[in-house]
């Protein structure tokens, strides 16, 4: 639907997803259409919502591409089932949002106890770097500091708990592969890199916000570490031998780009 956000909100046993989804309601002033898929447990969601339930666990990858078939929107956005927003977030997270391009707002932490933002300075920025075992993002806080005025501007990756993008890009990128990656890991990097690779751009808008649960509150179902470790190491090889096909830039282009 013409100008409509889909909001995808993939969950396994949150006990927050509820409140997401009340944060969504009440600080979206534009159309949204919130589309929760629950991931091998049933739970109750109140208000307005679509909601699909996986019987069995397929993990986060192919439950997001599950949400975002049965979407309607044109415009795609994801969030984690721990969040809150910023009021008005999805007007402005649409405003200068091209066809292919990812826009992430700017980020705070999250006390879930509390549900209050934390007193932390927000992340506007993530560097792209390679280790011995993975590639992937970190708060790059130098460039949070030198382009502190910039209120719209470029970002190697993100850290994968909200973005958005429009449904033409999605089709583009062709959702998100599970083969090699396995059923978590990666998903930031791999968005980011088919779009700045691909010829477009990752944008944050510093505009407005939204908070992620901190990372010292425990997470709602455990992470396969095996998996997780064979994902890493296959992102890591796919993308630092230039093994997309359908890129226009080597990842070197990208690393010269931000000067890393």
């Amino acid at each position: 639907m013409e100008d409509m956000i889909s909001i995808i909100i993939p969950s396994a046993k949150d006990p927050h997803l509820q409140k997401t989804i009340d944060d969504i309601r009440q600080n979206a002033l534009g159309e949204v259409e919130i589309v929760v898929v629950l991931d091998g447990t049933d739970q109750h969601v109140g208000g307005d919502v679509v909601k699909l339930l996986n019987p069995k666990r397929i993990g986060m990858r192919d439950t997001i591409n599950r949400g975002v078939l049965a979407s309607t929107g044109e415009f795609i956005m994801k969030c984690d089932s721990h969040c809150t927003f910023a009021k008005g977030f999805d007007l402005e997270l649409v405003k200068g949002l091209e066809d292919n391009m990812i826009v992430v707002p700017r980020r705070y932490k999250l006390d879930v106890e509390k549900w209050e933002v934390m007193d932390d300075k927000p992340i506007d920025y993530d560097r792209l770097g390679i280790a011995p075992d993975k590639i992937g993002g970190a708060e790059w806080r130098s460039r949070a500091r030198e382009r502190r005025d910039i209120m719209f501007d470029e970002t190697m990756v993100f850290q994968g708990s909200c973005w958005i993008m429009r449904r033409t890009h999605w089709e583009r990128l062709g959702g998100l592969q599970t083969e090699g990656y396995g059923t978590f890991t990666q998903e930031p990097v791999e968005l980011a890199l088919k779009t700045w690779l691909g010829g477009g751009k990752v944008m944050v808008n510093k505009n407005t916000w939204y908070s992620h649960k901190h990372r010292k509150f425990k997470r709602s179902v455990g992470i396969d570490s095996e998996e997780t470790k064979k994902g890493n190491a296959y992102s890591k090889d796919f993308w630092v031998h230039n093994r997309w096909e359908d890129r226009v830039h080597d990842l070197d282009w990208l690393m010269k780009r931000f000067g890393v």
